[in-house]
């Protein structure tokens, strides 16, 4: 088994509220490629020839954030550094750390879009495995 997931399709109660931080935080994530469709912000793994996994944001007026959290992957803890400087710079809200969190060797950054839907990215060490 290769991919373990297909997509996200993420709810935001707007938008336009959102865009430039997706614009902004999705390609410097490995989602480059930018899918045009109506009513959705979308961007692909571009790493992929055949099916790529996505990321969709799309409105939902009654959407309401709650404690789901969406947790990225970075290769290194030098790459959870670079990241959370773009996410900060992209104006991520509540951001905590980066840092170990959970124990020796799980390092991230927990942070909120501008809609405050939880969102992380981390790296594990063998020892955090």
């Amino acid at each position: 088994m290769g991919r373990r997931y297909d997509h996200i399709d993420l709810r935001v109660r707007s938008l336009d509220k959102v865009r430039e931080f997706y614009m902004i935080i999705l390609p410097a994530l490995g989602f480059t490629h930018r899918v045009d469709l109506e009513g959705w912000l979308q961007f692909e793994a571009a790493d992929r020839v055949e099916a790529r996994e996505f990321f969709g944001v799309t409105e939902s007026a009654r959407h309401v954030p709650n404690e789901c959290r969406i947790a990225f992957w970075a290769e290194s803890k030098n790459d959870v550094d670079r990241l959370a400087d773009i996410v900060i710079r992209a104006g991520a809200r509540n951001v905590e750390g980066p840092g170990y969190d959970e124990g020796p060797g799980y390092y991230a950054v927990f942070f909120e879009d501008p809609d405050g839907n939880r969102l992380e990215i981390c790296h594990r060490t063998e020892e955090a495995r």
